[in-house]
């Protein structure tokens, strides 16, 4: 008997876990955050308030009455509510006017639409991680249609298209490439199979201001005639392998989200600046102790264009005044296609590299 008579040792409470890290707050009866009754309304309201998410949950004992009373309301964390009902997790991406029932029965637990009496039974995903998907397949074309690329580089309430400036290739050869990594690397980089006369061209690029991705390069492009584009075909690329040139894969990969256009003179002319740099700053880091300065200074001058840190700029070799254009590469990390422009005579007029479908986003 003595036993059930000892005082029950207390356990300490539970941390809370943060399932999304900024998730906002939300408004929820104080029944339901004391676990005086079990979740069974959720829904989302338009909120002016940049903290408040718009998420509101009820309990399935809170009466009218109940929730007619401001006193009987609170506010809370999203992760608050998440750790009391983890099933809220499925549903935090969906907009603003969802009105949801949460059902707990001998299949799971699960969300019923209100207005459309579907049940939500998986994570529903982000427009940006929709939007982010469809685009995959788009980047990945063997061909691009003239108007869909002409459409990235058009100007519109959302589309700016900036002039980076003038970008030299003196021989010739172009790469296109993540500068900061594999550009780094000869065994890694290739060059395009085709040409271009020896010159300096206007690189362009497609600034995107989207609701969903906010401000991305959407497209970058080497002018390389006056003339306009009347077809787009794959850029077939090259490299050099135990001393012969072999046919490689078309593309690019990006491993820091950034690309480049430069000349085959620029990418050795970059390959010596690096053997010096890393001699002498052992241990460091080629972009946050050398290049983000130079980002930065980009983003001071044309903050309206480009992410806080800077997206753009055009690199002037200081040893020998080779250049290369580096760009952010839409989304980030990734695998993308560049198609050279060729107009009405068949003649190669631009190269372009696509990273993100506008329409999408």
């Amino acid at each position: 008997m003595g036993l059930f008579n000892k005082k029950k040792k207390e356990e300490p409470p539970k941390k809370m876990v943060e399932y999304i890290r900024n998730a906002g707050g939300c408004i929820v009866t104080k029944s339901l955050l004391a676990g005086e009754t079990k979740l069974k309304w959720l829904f989302r309201e338009e909120s002016v308030n940049p903290v408040d998410n718009g998420w509101r949950a009820f309990g399935a004992d809170d009466s009218q009455s109940y929730i007619d009373k401001s006193e009987n309301l609170t506010v809370c964390d999203f992760n608050t509510l998440a750790n009391i009902e983890p099933t809220v997790l499925n549903v935090y991406e969906m907009p603003v006017g969802t009105d949801l029932e949460f059902i707990e029965d001998a299949s799971g637990k699960y969300f019923v639409d209100i207005k459309t009496g579907e049940a939500i039974r998986e994570k529903v995903k982000s427009p940006l991680q929709l939007a982010f998907e469809k685009n995959l397949k788009f980047i990945s074309r063997d061909t691009m249609e003239a108007d869909t690329v002409q459409s990235v580089f058009r100007e519109s309430a959302r589309i700016r298209c900036h002039e980076l400036g003038q970008c030299s290739f003196p021989t010739g050869r172009v790469i296109v490439a993540d500068p900061l990594c594999y550009l780094q690397d000869p065994k890694s980089v290739s060059m395009l199979k085709q040409t271009i006369p020896a010159g300096s061209y206007p690189v362009t690029l497609s600034v995107l201001n989207s609701d969903v991705a906010g401000i991305r390069i959407a497209g970058a492009k080497l002018k390389i005639t006056s003339k306009e584009a009347a077809a787009y075909k794959i850029a077939e690329a090259q490299r050099e392998e135990d001393g012969k040139i072999k046919d490689t894969f078309a593309g690019f990969p990006v491993e820091t989200g950034t690309g480049c256009f430069c000349d085959e003179a620029a990418m050795k002319g970059y390959w010596r600046f690096l053997a010096g740099w890393y001699k002498e700053n052992p241990g460091k880091n080629i972009y946050n102790d050398y290049f983000s300065a130079f980002y930065a200074e980009s983003y001071k001058k044309e903050p309206e264009l480009q992410r806080e840190g800077g997206d753009f700029l055009i690199w002037d070799n200081p040893e020998d005044g080779t250049q290369i254009a580096m760009f952010s590469s839409g989304l980030g990390d990734g695998y993308y296609c560049d198609y050279w422009g060729v107009d009405s005579d068949g003649e190669i007029c631009e190269l372009v590299v696509i990273f993100m479908n506008p329409e999408l986003f």
